[in-house]
């Protein structure tokens, strides 16, 4: 017997920790790529990064795990039940990437100030926490009358594009560490293995992977290689108010924040739909608020990034993790940033180790997404994959334009117009993958009017640019101030589509007759 219960704590802690590392991992790779875009992009000072984005950015995972933490805890006393997981909270990848390319780096190439960029992206952070505190009161109605394709579709196309094949490129790009660090971290989430001396396959891949990483940048082997600074600095992140003068000079980067807020909302909504199903019932407000008032709160203290739950609930589940997890990532995060613990791993620790932790957890969302959803909605759940993969070309290829220094009407007729299209298809991919996955649902169910609404939706947002906005930036605008017609013609199409479905209607109601 008390081998079963010494077995059964060993495999508790061992669940516990592959969760901590997972999450401490996920949050540091957020900040590694946050790091990497604004240095190696748009040669943004690493100062003032390491001492003051991430420490103040750090402040807002420590309070958002510690609440989450406290959920559970509440939830767990609640249900009797000792298996309740707490929800994950971190840095939400893709508005971190975005606010990197969208605002922090243009914002230092115009005025090439790193005080100011860093007051620009506060302001930015802050005017996204309080569209998130305005938007999180609907949140509940959205999760019930959303079909299940919609709501975890649209995130699932993150998980394969954004968590899955962007980091597989980091893996490539540095074969030897991602390829040992993959095989390891594979092991041991995938066939939970464990290595002699049980030591986990994930902090395997984190020491092996980096000693590799410095001894190939040693030798020479890796073109982008740079030597970190092994100095430990004290960054205690200081409340301010000081970003608020500027506020009016950040006011334009509103219609960036807003699809930005909203885009974590949606997920927060689906997050906690994940959660449900997994068998963990938390209150919809409750998560939405938390991560509205984290992200407002770290503004307030130098931070750039917002937090949100993260995807991949059942797959921390899967792991064995209660509410554990989540202290300890919220702990060393808030006080690692402090100490500037957090800095020296974010210029430690190559991006080809954590890239497979961002796999492992996307497949997890794809997996759910298909299992959750009724059979029959596959294909909405597939078609809610597809402007997510527009998004990712977008990122890539802006890469490649923003390298070259050529803006679009350089490029031939035909391929800007190209270069238009995916713009349009790739902002707002988030609500436009649920509308699409939606409206494919209701359409499957013979529910015509509802898949109509969809589309007639779809219509109202094209106008103002909430999704498929033509801006490259994926600016809001009023319609009759943007001197494209793009977004006319694309939202006639959607009424379009609407005025077709509604004329189905009547079929169906026929079909349903006999």
């Amino acid at each position: 017997m008390r081998n079963v219960e010494g077995g059964a704590k060993q495999s508790r802690f061992w669940g516990e920790t592959t969760a901590f590392l997972a999450l401490f991992l996920d949050n540091a790779g957020v900040l590694i790529f946050l790091n990497a875009i604004l240095v190696f992009t748009f040669n943004f000072p690493v100062d003032i990064i390491l001492t003051r984005m991430i420490p103040g950015t750090a402040i807002g995972v420590l309070i958002g795990d510690l609440i989450y933490t406290w959920l559970a805890i509440r939830l767990k006393r609640k249900t009797g039940r000792a298996d309740v997981t707490a929800m994950p909270l971190g840095l939400d990848t893709p508005s971190t990437i975005g606010i990197a390319y969208a605002v922090l780096g243009p914002a230092y190439v115009i005025t090439r100030d790193a005080q100011l960029t860093w007051q620009i992206g506060m302001a930015t952070l802050f005017m996204i926490g309080v569209v998130k505190i305005f938007t999180s009161f609907f949140g509940g109605w959205i999760q019930r009358n959303i079909p299940t394709a919609g709501l975890l579709g649209s995130i699932a196309g993150i998980g394969l594009m954004l968590l899955g094949f962007l980091p597989l490129v980091e893996i490539f790009n540095e074969a030897v560490v991602g390829m040992v660090a993959m095989g390891l971290i594979f092991a041991a989430l995938f066939s939970r293995l464990h290595l002699p001396g049980r030591i986990h396959g994930v902090l395997a891949a984190v020491i092996f992977g980096t000693v590799i990483h410095f001894a190939l940048g040693y030798s020479g082997y890796l073109p982008e290689y740079q030597a970190p600074s092994w100095e430990l600095q004290l960054c205690l992140p200081v409340f301010s108010i000081d970003f608020l003068q500027i506020l009016p000079q950040s006011i334009h980067y509103l219609p960036i924040a807003i699809p930005f807020g909203i885009l974590t909302i949606v997920g927060g909504i689906n997050n906690t739909e994940s959660a449900r199903l997994a068998g963990d019932h938390y209150h919809t407000r409750d998560i939405l608020l938390t991560e509205a008032f984290t992200s407002l709160i770290s503004a307030f203290f130098g931070g750039v990034a917002q937090t949100t739950p993260y995807i991949g609930h059942p797959a921390y589940k899967k792991m064995g993790a209660t509410w554990r997890y989540t202290l300890a990532t919220g702990l060393a995060v808030g006080i690692g940033s402090v100490v500037g613990l957090m800095s020296l791993f974010v210029s430690i620790i190559p991006r080809a180790v954590i890239a497979p932790i961002f796999i492992f957890i996307g497949f997890e969302i794809i997996h759910q997404a298909y299992k959750e959803s009724p059979p029959a909605h596959s294909p909405a759940v597939s078609l809610s994959f597809l402007p997510v993969i527009a998004s990712l070309v977008m990122i890539i290829l802006g890469q490649f334009l923003g390298a070259m220094n050529i803006t679009k009407d350089l490029l031939p007729l035909r391929l800007q117009h190209l270069h238009q299209t995916l713009t349009m298809l790739s902002n707002g991919f988030i609500l436009t993958g649920l509308l699409w996955g939606s409206m494919l649902a209701f359409l499957i169910d013979h529910r015509a009017k509802l898949a109509a609404l969809c589309a007639a939706v779809c219509a109202v947002l094209t106008l103002f640019g909430v999704i498929h906005s033509i801006m490259p930036t994926g600016e809001l605008y009023l319609p009759w101030r943007v001197a494209s017609d793009a977004h006319y013609m694309l939202a006639l199409a959607y009424l379009a589509l609407s005025g077709i479905l509604l004329i189905l209607t009547g079929t169906m109601d026929k079909e349903k007759g006999r």
